[in-house]
């Protein structure tokens, strides 16, 4: 009972209760999904919600700037970039008399709780509102503009803060809503611009927005493998114009054909003068006389469509966002709902506002260390990732080689597999090891299809999609003898394995063949790549971003096209096997009607369901439908029969179409997070490696027998942590190949309420409050 008393709680807990919501400052994609759950979530509990336009301009100026919000007026927003309801940047609100304006203008509508999505500075304005609101009753009341009853009703008011911002600035969150998006725009460019400048042999400096905030431009040149970036918060050294000029030097004589330097807007030395673009290109020019252009991106990193991330980031944190204003009383303090690794969590507003300015204040007391801490876990990983991989000379490869390690591709095909090779291959070789690539997966380890990797034979391999090294799904097991001759052959000491449930299933059989071939004693490690996300041990795997948004594009395509036709349900099928990952997440992201399943059984009376909600739906003003399928969630109810039964229960209502969307969905080019997670999975398992041969030497030669020497790489909530395989055989349901446990199975009732579904929503998984100060500088997210 305890489940459906939450769950009743939830559906009356905004009963008598109304939400405003506002977006301000600079617009950011994702912020109308965030707005499109508030509204929807809001309704579902019973609250009344209201929108504010243009921003607090709207909230001072009152009248027709807040409208009562329906269902439909939130319908078909979810892909769009910018914010519908508009944004303003306002004086009247940051001075006492607008804010009585404002405080009146709530009061007369009954409005108590206030969602803000916006940068730092909207937020802090939030906050003083809510520390002045009883003062400002008491004015009203004293003036004669609210009655004492008015007073009473609105004691107090409720903030919560949703932080929407590009530059991804704001201290105590991993990620903003729209980071993920103008990371998209960045690299298109950058990748288009890499083909105009190898042809010309040309160098490019590109500045990215991020006034004082280097992580746009830190993450685009971890993603397209720049030779230098420049980011405020970690000025280069003073020599850096001759580092800088022999860098561009030696990437040339390697045989590179071009030069990609990032600069943040907000570029600074050791003496915070600024370092503009232009600096840079006279620098190269009159230096070397390299033929050099500036390409700055401007608002283009503001536009365009929001990612499959952040339209998901956005629904989940307006949900978190309702859940935190109808469960807030006058003590708890104005929060921001944000997400740390992959876990929603609530903080103090002020407590973030805090740190955010603490880190311009140390930049501009030139204490860079200081700044680097405060930004958190997250932006330290990466720029280590960044430094071990750029600033480092080719190593020269000695007489004596330290450790010999393979890296092999298994499975389908994965955006980002490339990525994560090229990270694990110069990380191992500026380790001193020798490197070899396997082509063709186990297959071709038992042929001894092998060479040796250089420095240059992984250049430019971030942003290529597919598997260069090739793949298959063939497992080691009828090739342990050949396998275990090419090991001792070629003197590997260690297999870094790159794939999806194969190479986990294929790394558990070489485990178990320990006992019979001692040359399989060697550590290994799987990285988890596959568009299905289904490897245990891993809430999420290299390729299923870009899968994502590879799906998500085809919905709003076939969305648009039933807004024109009118009165049409398109059903949609996904991969995933029998995991339901990109069907939940894309059905999420596009706003799909239903998503079937495998680990969600459904039956006849579900799809009736279904049908029945559809032509309820088509009554109103939304006069289309979109369904997602899972590939092998239910063998009798095929995309055939679905679209068949849709067809026939829908007559005269709607007509139905079918899409199987097969396998582009492993194609393209690697998102930025794919990139990015595949260039960290990479580093770090090379590290892991060297460190667990030189602990496995015995007698002069490697033997590793232990469970902690065959592991899984994965991102568990905060960390990427190695988890031994035996410990994951438990979690695993092999038959069907998935864990036995999914995190976004929590998300699937999110999905639902956004339908229209009067569902179960468990609200014991809701983040608590945390506080931000510990979690910002000891945080171990990655």
């Amino acid at each position: 009972t305890m489940k459906h008393d939450s769950h009743l709680q939830t559906k009356t807990l905004g009963i008598g209760k109304a939400i405003a919501v506002l977006t301000s400052g600079g617009d950011a994609q994702g912020m109308n999904a965030a707005v499109r759950a508030v509204v929807r979530v809001g309704l579902f509990t019973g609250a009344r919600v209201f929108f504010v336009h243009e921003g607090y301009q709207g909230l001072v100026d009152g009248e027709h700037n807040i409208k009562e919000a329906n269902w439909e007026s939130v319908s078909m927003i979810v892909q769009l970039g910018g914010t519908v309801i508009g944004s303003a940047r306002c004086k009247d609100f940051f001075e006492r008399p607008g804010r009585l304006q404002a405080a009146r203008n709530l009061v007369k509508l009954g409005i108590t709780n206030l969602c803000v999505i916006g940068g730092d500075g909207s937020l802090t304005g939030a906050d003083t509102f809510r520390a002045e609101w009883s003062s400002l009753l008491a004015e009203l009341q004293k003036e004669g503009k609210i009655t004492e009853e008015e007073v009473k009703k609105s004691s107090y008011l409720n903030i919560v803060g949703l932080v929407g911002s590009i530059d991804n600035d704001f201290c105590g969150t991993d990620m903003t809503i729209g980071t993920d998006s103008a990371l998209h725009r960045i690299i298109e460019i950058v990748d288009a611009i890499t083909t105009t400048a190898q042809s010309h042999q040309r160098t490019f400096v590109l500045e990215v927005m991020g006034r004082h905030c280097g992580y746009l431009a830190l993450i685009t040149s971890i993603a397209c493998g720049a030779d230098w970036v420049f980011v405020p918060e970690c000025p280069p050294d003073d020599d850096w114009e001759d580092h800088l000029c022999r860098r561009l030097t030696e990437t040339r004589c390697r045989g590179s054909r071009l030069n990609i330097i990032i600069v943040a807007e907000g570029a600074i030395d050791r003496h915070g003068k600024p370092i503009t673009s232009e600096n840079i290109k006279d620098l190269v020019m009159k230096r070397l006389g390299y033929d050099t252009r500036v390409t700055v991106l401007g608002h283009v990193q503001r536009g365009g469509t929001p990612s499959a991330f952040d339209r998901i980031l956005g629904s989940r944190m307006g949900m978190e966002a309702v859940m935190a204003l109808l469960e807030g009383t006058p003590d708890t303090p104005a929060c921001v709902v944000s997400l740390s690794g992959n876990q929603a969590v609530r903080l103090p507003l002020m407590e973030c506002v805090q740190v955010t300015k603490d880190v311009t204040k140390a930049m501009q007391n030139k204490k860079f260390d200081v700044a680097m801490k405060l930004r958190g876990r997250s932006f330290q990983n990466n720029w280590e990732v960044y430094t071990r991989l750029a600033h480092v000379k080719a190593p020269v490869i000695t007489q004596k080689v330290k450790n010999v390690v393979a890296v092999m591709n298994v499975g389908a095909p994965a955006a980002g597999m490339n990525a994560a090779v090229r990270s694990s291959v110069r990380i191992g070789l500026i380790q001193g090891n020798q490197v070899l690539v396997v082509h063709d997966g186990f297959e071709g380890l038992a042929k001894g299809q092998i060479e040796e990797a250089s420095w240059t034979y992984v250049g430019g391999w971030t942003g290529q999609g597919g598997s260069k090294l090739g793949t298959k799904r063939t497992l080691p097991k009828k090739f342990f003898k050949e396998i275990s001759a090419n090991i001792a052959k070629f003197k590997i000491q260690g297999l870094i394995i790159i794939g999806g449930f194969e190479a986990y299933t294929g790394a558990l059989e070489l485990m178990e063949g320990r006992a019979k071939f001692e040359e399989l004693c060697i550590p290994f490690v799987v990285i988890p790549a596959t568009v299905s996300n289904n490897v245990p041990g891993s809430d999420f795997s290299v390729g299923a971003d870009t899968a994502l948004n590879v799906i998500c594009m085809t919905c709003d395509r076939l969305k648009q096209s039933a807004e024109g036709t009118k009165r049409r349900v398109f059903i949609i099928e996904t991969m995933g096997g029998y995991c339901g990952y990109l069907a939940t997440m894309a059905g999420l992201a596009a706003g799909a009607d239903a998503a079937y399943i495998f680990e969600e059984p459904f039956n006849i009376h579900d799809l009736q369901a279904n049908v029945e909600h559809l032509v309820q739906k088509m009554k109103s003003t939304v006069k289309r439908g979109l369904i997602v399928r899972n590939e092998k969630c239910n063998e009798n109810y095929t995309i055939d029969f679905i679209c068949n039964l849709y067809s026939e229960e829908g007559k005269g209502v709607f007509d139905s179409r079918k899409n199987i969307l097969g396998h582009m969905q492993q194609g393209g080019s690697p998102t930025p997070f794919d990139r990015n997670f595949a260039t960290k999975m990479g580093a770090k398992a090379m590290t892991w490696m060297s460190t667990k041969i030189q602990e496995s030497i015995r007698n002069g030669r490697v033997f590793a027998n232990s469970p902690e020497s065959a592991c899984v790489l994965g991102m568990r909530k905060r960390a990427l942590i190695f988890q031994p395989l035996s410990d994951l055989k438990e979690e695993t349901d092999f038959e069907h190949r998935i864990p036995k446990e999914q995190w976004w199975m929590r998300i699937r009732p999110l999905l639902k309420i956004l339908a229209k579904y009067d569902t179960d929503l468990d609200t014991t998984e809701h983040a608590h409050l945390e506080h931000v100060k510990r979690t910002s500088v000891d945080s171990t997210s990655p």
